[in-house]
């Protein structure tokens, strides 16, 4: 059965680009709430589905009984997403890129594309969903995707980065200013860790 990871630095710790409040809710509450959800769903699916990992289970929920499959997909999306997401922000962001990692963003375009494509991702997703920079085959590829599905999900590319853009994670601090939202979170991207997770795609 999954658990809810503990978020790796203090509630406050991301702001101002995201308030305490904002983090409490989103990580007590929304996160919680889907590893709960995952966990009976995999319980009624029955089976050896809980111990596999969730990598394994967004990338194939063929594998998932057809009555359980939605469940699994939206909550079980919602556990590996908002995991991935705490953990490629920090307190005042680092700036550690790695080599490997600054050659791939200077041959999809460089930084400063690659931030202008993200974020037209994530301001354009309608309604609620996610942005993300994905790895295939060693290249960066940006794209969206609504509710909580990923990449993994329909083999587009492994996710190194992803953005929220749901209301509850911006909506407390930042109202209907998604753009806004989108702006401060690249104050706070971990590209240590992002590095980190691109060196395991190779």
């Amino acid at each position: 059965m999954f658990k809810l990871p503990d978020l790796p630095y203090d509630f406050n710790a991301l702001e101002p680009s995201i308030d305490a409040r904002t983090m409490e809710i989103h990580h007590g509450k929304h996160h919680n709430a889907y590893v709960t959800n995952l966990n009976n769903a995999l319980d009624a699916a029955g089976g050896n589905l809980g111990d596999k990992d969730i990598i394994t289970l967004c990338s194939d929920l063929s594998v998932v009984p057809e009555a359980q499959r939605p469940a699994v997909r939206n909550n079980g999306g919602g556990h590996y997403n908002h995991s991935l997401f705490w953990e490629v922000m920090c307190s005042g962001g680092s700036a550690d890129i790695s080599r490997d990692l600054a050659t791939a963003i200077d041959a999809f375009g460089g930084m400063d594309t690659l931030r202008e494509k993200f974020a037209t991702a994530a301001a354009t997703r309608f309604g609620s969903g996610w942005a993300w920079v994905s790895v295939q085959g060693g290249k960066l590829l940006v794209s969206s995707t609504p509710n909580q599905d990923n990449p993994l999900m329909d083999g587009s590319g492994t996710p190194i980065l992803g953005l929220d853009v749901w209301e509850h994670a911006y909506y407390l601090h930042y109202q209907n200013r998604r753009p806004d939202y989108i702006k401060a979170w690249w104050d706070i991207v971990n590209w240590a860790e992002v590095s980190k997770r691109f060196a395991a795609t190779k």
